[in-house]
């Protein structure tokens, strides 16, 4: 429920009164308290909302059941007086109920047990850098039963030929379906790319899609894995390394740019330069990096920062690059390392490690939620779903209904065929039977233009969504019906929302809009807002002491305290601050420490530095009303309270209350 509680819910939480699921139980549970109006109020009800305020958790002051039987009775007015007026049915109160709602919702529908093993998981992947190449045999993640064992297949056979001691590399030439991993010719629009090979270089946890890491992670140093299938395809992984995080990185570097189509001459030429700069730095022990980066580097972004880089990780920079990071430690310099742009001599300033457990945990949390690794707890609680909710699938109707879609589905233009029986069953869930009608407005909606796929692959690629998308549905609509702590916090929540708006159109609003109240309101209770004995004065701060005789020979001359701040500004008199006011007692300490009479001037001294604050009395005032300006804030909160007591009058009015006496000591007796 992160994120929910923001400062309006925080308000919101002042006036909720919470029903707890499982209170102690007891024969007055059923009988009736009071009546509010028409409504009547058992004590189980009264009892679950005092004991969850009064006795669970941090109470900010623990009141008596007679105290507690005021605030909610006037908290029950207040609810059905929002009813009444019929604020439930104002369209913004349902979109934010709506909204509370969903938050609290989530919980239902994740793993507790499972989500905590994904964050565990990537906190240990967290702390280990891998460097692995791949073979991608692409592959629909819906293909046809035939075109997926094809894939595998040829992958199984690319694996057994690598694990025979063909090279890796020259197999990911030719025959892995990435574009990256076979370089490019220049053309009149795009320069040169020279290919990977299949190395992906290095990477951590999120940096893949969650299929790959596992595969990664779950193959040792110097081993190929099996096939790991992925959205993409089939992957065979190959880990050259598996290191220690290096975290977020921080290095520097001069840069001597080649062109990836370089001739052999001015590889050697570079190569050669980059040499001999690297020896110069080796003669000067470093002492003139800056100097050099500065005459030799063609990264000019990072030469104006004697050659630092913005800070990166490992999977935001050419593996040579990290390659050579790791062998250095802080404030050390590599020799000259080529890579793909030109030859780099690298300096390692220092790197973030990862945190403890405890402290990358929340943040390792949300990106896990927002991850596709949390469809897994998500599809253990869709099977615990349809299992609480009796799911029955008629896959008989599902093939036959698949078997008539045609390609306009994948045009985005979708038409069932004549031959398809819009009432057929396709699946149910609980009491809700779901047809190829319904399923047929679902393609409708959703659809999208397709490619490399066939009908029926999209067919099924909906389908599984449209599923799964009712059974979660159902399983929301239910919620309240299986779980009456979430029903009973949802009416919290209700509760809360409608209270707050009652109170912002009945008080708050009205006592800041109805200027004439106010005024009114004012006029009657002037003498509640009076200021004390005060003074005028200014008060002059000067930090630095050669400002000082200045000051004090402007005050000499007699210079208006009005005029000051100018006058030393315009004889750049700086360092010396000026402020003019009226004052009570403890509005401020030089003040306070002044003699209260027209003319006194004050010199004090700072016993913490070496300023110095003058402070001169210019008028002093006896005790005086406030005006209504200078008072607005608080008479605006005294005439909301005002307003909130004539309110309740009328409501106790409305809402007349009668208390069974004899029962009301009984639940005095279970808190004695």
């Amino acid at each position: 429920m992160k994120g929910i509680f923001n400062f309006k819910s925080a308000i919101i939480a002042v006036f909720v009164f919470s029903v707890l699921g499982a209170s102690a139980q007891s024969k007055l549970d059923k009988k009736v308290l009071m009546t509010i109006g028409d409504q009547k109020v058992t004590v189980k009800e009264f009892t679950d909302v005092y004991e969850k305020n009064n006795m669970k958790g941090d109470v900010i002051e623990k009141k008596t059941v007679d105290e507690y039987l005021d605030l909610f009775v006037n908290f029950r007015m207040k609810v059905m007086e929002a009813y009444e007026m019929k604020l439930d049915t104002n369209a913004k109160f349902k979109r934010e109920l709506e909204g509370y709602r969903k938050q609290l919702a989530k919980p239902y529908f994740t793993n507790d047990e499972i989500s905590e093993e994904l964050v565990e998981e990537a906190y240990q992947r967290k702390l280990k850098d891998i460097r692995a190449s791949h073979i991608l045999i692409t592959c629909d993640k819906h293909a046809l039963p035939a075109d997926t064992l094809k894939a595998y297949n040829k992958a199984m056979d690319i694996r057994k030929r690598a694990l025979k001691g063909e090279d890796f590399a020259e197999l990911a030439d030719m025959y892995s379906q990435d574009p990256s991993a076979r370089g490019q010719k220049a053309t009149d629009k795009t320069p040169a790319r020279p290919g990977n090979h299949g190395d992906l270089g290095y990477f951590s946890v999120f940096d893949m899609v969650y299929p790959f890491e596992n595969g990664a992670y779950n193959t040792k140093e110097g081993e190929i894995s099996m096939p790991v299938r992925s959205d993409f395809g089939y992957h065979i992984i190959k880990v050259k390394s598996i290191t220690d995080a290096m975290g977020v990185i921080n290095a520097a570097h001069i840069f001597l740019q080649l062109s990836p189509d370089a001739s052999e001459e001015e590889v050697s030429n570079m190569k050669t330069k980059a040499d001999n700069i690297y020896n110069e730095l080796v003669a000067q022990q470093g002492k003139n990096w800056n100097a050099e980066v500065g005459r030799y580097s063609d990264d000019r972004g990072s030469a104006a920062r004697n050659g630092a880089l913005s800070p990166f990780t490992v999977s935001r920079i050419v593996p040579e690059f990290v390659e050579a990071l790791k062998q250095l430690q802080p404030g050390e310099f590599s020799k000259p390392v080529r890579t793909n742009y030109g030859y780099h001599i690298i300096k390692f300033i220092g790197c973030s490690k990862v945190g403890s457990f405890e402290k990358e945990k929340q943040a390792i949390a949300e990106r896990v939620e927002k991850d596709m690794r949390s469809k897994k707890s998500e599809q253990v609680v869709l099977q615990q779903i349809k299992k609480d909710y009796g799911f029955k699938a008629n896959d008989k109707n599902v093939v036959a209904f698949m078997a008539t879609i045609d390609s306009t589905i994948l045009t985005g233009s979708f038409v069932p065929s004549a031959e398809a029986d819009m009432k057929e069953l396709l699946f149910s869930i609980g009491k809700s039977d779901v047809t190829v009608g319904d399923f047929v407005e679902y393609i409708k909606a959703k659809q999208n233009p397709q490619k490399y796929v066939t009908a029926q692959t999209y067919g099924y690629q909906l389908f599984e969504a449209f599923q799964s998308q009712r059974v979660l549905d159902y399983a929301d609509e239910h919620l309240e019906e299986r779980y009456p702590e979430f029903k009973s916090l949802v009416k919290e929540y209700n509760d809360g929302i409608l209270l707050f708006d009652l109170m912002s159109k009945e008080v708050w609003n009205k006592a800041v809009s109805d200027t004439l109240g106010l005024q009114d309101y004012f006029a009657r209770n002037a003498s509640k807002y009076m200021w004390n004995d005060r003074v005028k004065a200014c008060v002059i701060t000067v930090d630095r002491p050669e400002s000082l005789p200045k000051v004090k020979k402007k005050l000499a001359d007699g210079v208006p305290f009005d005029s000051l701040r100018s006058e030393l500004a315009r004889d750049t008199i700086r360092y010396v601050r000026v402020r003019i006011g009226f004052y009570q007692k403890g509005d401020n300490q030089f003040v306070d420490e002044t003699p209260w009479k027209v003319g006194v001037m004050k010199e004090i001294p700072s016993t913490v530095d070496h300023s110095t604050v003058i402070v001169n009395i210019i008028e002093v005032r006896s005790p005086e009303p406030k005006t209504l300006r200078e008072a607005k804030g608080v008479v605006t909160s005294d005439y909301q309270l005002e307003l909130e007591e004539k309110w309740m009058e009328a409501l106790h009015k409305k809402y007349p209350v009668v208390i069974d006496e004899k029962v009301l000591g009984k639940v005095r007796d279970l808190y004695q």
